[in-house]
């Protein structure tokens, strides 16, 4: 009969809270380079926000990219780009915006396909200005900082105040380095980007309140512990759970990543990116926050107690 895997040996007993200090000073330098990074250099934003075209198309037999670069290079439509995705015949062509308004980019779009010709299926082509490119910039701030505060108002409900800082530090944590990550690597930031860091959210969100609820736990079971021991044990209780979930869900994006096309690549990509930094600011952000502010759940007879004090 075959044993089941076990990627975390039973009953570890790994000082967490030991390296905590370490931990916070190296993700608040990690956190300031990502700031800077995002004002100095900027954000590549796609299409979504600056305004532009985009066209698809597919060519009768697998693409000559140097040559279709050649081909729209000669047109003067400035900055732009083309992409493979899925099938070879398949091409996404982008191109800046072009001063003149809607007749501009219309006659840009008839420009690319006079020079590309019948023979070419043009599938699709998106015009984005840039009044609704600034609106999606708004709103997908907004979408972000709601989903935040959401967090903070759930977690304060269900444990403590404490808790609720913890929590939001920690998702914080992984939006800022996941924009200072793309401000680095020049990846385009797009729409599915900013879907992606919602989806970070909630994914570091449930493995910060998995931890958090063997932390409750613990505390009503050890109550004279100190805090630092107990959240470690805490982790180490979780950690097989943790481990398993990231490597499982990190082998699934991996195959996403690799063939999954270039359509999907920068979503799967930063997937990738925060189940890591999701999981490691669950256990050294979160955590330790806790000690710093001095949370503590209170047994039944001290919560009597405070709400007899409390009447008046």
């Amino acid at each position: 009969m075959l044993k089941p895997i076990k990627l975390v040996p039973d009953n570890t007993n790994i000082k967490f809270m030991a390296w905590s200090r370490v931990a916070v000073i190296a993700s608040t330098i990690a956190i300031l380079v990502s700031i800077a990074g995002a004002v100095i250099l900027g954000l590549n934003f796609g299409i979504d926000f600056k305004g532009g075209t985009l066209i698809e198309i597919r060519t009768p037999g697998p693409a000559n990219i140097s040559q279709l670069r050649k081909t729209i290079g000669k047109l003067n439509l400035g900055s732009f780009e083309l992409q493979e995705f899925g099938d070879p015949r398949d091409i996404l062509i982008r191109f800046e915006t072009q001063p003149g308004g809607e007749k501009a980019q219309q006659k840009a779009i008839n420009k690319v396909k006079a020079a590309l010709g019948e023979k070419v299926d043009y599938r699709r082509v998106e015009v984005v200005g840039p009044k609704v490119s600034g609106e999606l910039t708004k709103d997908g701030i907004i979408a972000v900082v709601v989903a935040l505060l959401g967090v903070m108002i759930y977690i304060w409900f269900r444990f403590e105040w404490q808790f609720a800082i913890g929590a939001v530090a920690s998702l914080t944590h992984d939006v800022l380095l996941t924009i200072g990550l793309f401000a680095f690597t020049r990846m385009e930031f797009n729409l599915s980007i900013i879907a992606a860091i919602l989806t970070i959210v909630g994914y570091s969100l449930n493995d910060t309140v998995v931890v958090y609820d063997r932390v409750r736990e613990n505390m009503r079971k050890y109550k004279k512990t100190p805090l630092p021991e107990l959240i470690d044990l805490s982790i180490n209780q979780m950690l097989s759970r943790t481990i398993l979930t990231s490597v499982s869900t990190l082998v699934a994006l991996a195959a996403l990543y690799i063939f999954g096309g270039e359509v999907i690549r920068g979503f799967t990509f930063t997937m990738i990116w925060g189940v890591i930094v999701g999981t490691y600011s669950s256990n050294f952000i979160a955590a330790p926050i806790l000690i710093w502010l001095g949370a503590r759940l209170f047994n039944e007879d001290e919560t009597k107690a405070r709400a007899q004090a409390a009447r008046p």
